[in-house]
């Protein structure tokens, strides 16, 4: 009988957040009859909560920051010998490919980016030396993982990378239980609305600041509309300020961390995606998921890419507030209360399809690491 290969997957923790959702999918989606799956979280000191297999053995390494990781992710590395490794989120990738010298000769390494490399490098303010990392680095990666081909495109184009060292694989979504969660949810919206949804870290790039500015518009002409914001992040303390300045403290709910934000779809009117720059957001595609009219920025290539000319999408002529607005009203106008629309685009995000994708992947690069 042949020895499984043995793939690790690494993410600093499974929190709530777009990229430690495709890590858990993954974990319970690949398959436990061809690998050996193993899944390294170095920022936790027990073993989550999260409803994974049994046969995915779960490492909780307890560091306290990414980069104190390094030693017992190297020990974990040398002891489980990998043929693959997978790495999401840019910080732990250039954690892993300063190690690569270290691993053993046989393993391979994949790492994941989240988003569109060139707005971040420009809008976030990252350290000076990101780009320099990015440079030096993910030239050691055996490939790069990018949720769209415009992603890729720009990845390729800001690091002088050949396109035979990217990859194009969607997010894996699990839209049954998407949809069996919303069916055993009652509404947790309060009063008449319209009820607005959006979802993120709040940050700056996710632009809910926008957002709220835009939602004063739109009280303007629905006195009764609630605006619901789920997530955290370091925006918090200025955007509720904001909001207080804005008399919207009775309209605007922060919920803070919601572990699955599907809840508060029954009882949507839509959702918002505001965002300055995206990557392809999880939160997103969620939401089309749930079948809830969509409002969104064109905040990346790929996302226009995605829901340009789809039926219950209306796409924001610009990233500013006054855009927001008449997108928002322009969508609330158009269809019932309560109404869902099917969103086909989400088909190809669908498990089974872009589990199948990463698998393919896996397995060409354990072919050709062999002799």
């Amino acid at each position: 009988m042949m020895t499984r290969p043995t793939v690790l997957l690494l993410i600093p923790h499974l929190g709530g957040g777009g990229a430690e959702k495709v890590f858990a999918l993954l974990a319970k989606g690949l398959s436990r009859e061809k690998y050996s799956l193993h899944l390294a979280i170095l920022l936790s000191a027990t073993a989550p909560a999260h409803d994974l297999p049994p046969e995915v053995v779960v490492h909780p390494l307890g560091a306290t920051r990414v980069r104190t990781a390094a030693l017992p992710l190297l020990a974990l590395v040398r002891r489980l010998k990998p043929q693959v490794i997978l790495s999401g989120m840019y910080h732990l990738n250039f954690l892993v490919l300063l190690l690569r010298t270290f691993f053993p000769g046989s393993t391979r390494v994949l790492v994941r980016q989240n988003g569109t490399l060139s707005a971040s490098l420009s809008q976030d303010g990252p350290p000076f030396y990101t780009r320099f990392l990015y440079r030096l680095l993910y030239r050691h990666a055996d490939r790069i993982i990018c949720q769209t081909p415009a992603m890729a495109a720009d990845l390729a184009a800001e690091l002088g990378l050949p396109q035979d060292r990217l990859a194009v694989l969607l997010n894996p979504l699990d839209v049954v239980a998407i949809r069996r969660g919303m069916e055993s949810s009652a509404s947790l919206w309060p009063g008449p609305g319209p009820h607005l949804l959006a979802v993120g870290r709040l940050s700056r790039e996710k632009g809910f600041d926008l957002l709220m500015d835009a939602f004063l518009s739109v009280q303007e002409s629905f006195p009764d509309a609630q605006l619901s914001i789920l997530g955290t992040g370091p925006e918090e303390a200025a955007l509720k300020a904001q909001r207080h300045d804005l008399a919207l403290d009775q309209a605007v709910h922060y919920a803070g961390h919601v572990d699955d934000p599907c809840a508060y779809f029954p009882g949507a009117s839509l959702f918002v995606l505001s965002s300055r720059h995206e990557g392809m957001p999880n939160a997103l595609l969620e939401a089309a998921a749930g079948g809830l009219p969509l409002v969104a920025t064109l905040a990346s290539d790929g996302v226009r890419d995605l829901l340009c000319n789809q039926p219950g999408v209306w796409l924001a002529a610009n990233i500013s507030a006054p855009a927001l607005a008449a997108s928002m009203l322009q969508a609330l106008a158009a269809f019932e209360p309560g109404q869902r629309f099917p969103h086909p685009f989400i088909e190809n995000f669908r498990m089974g399809r872009a589990i199948q994708a990463y698998e393919d992947l896996i397995d060409s690069i354990i072919r050709e690491s062999r002799p």
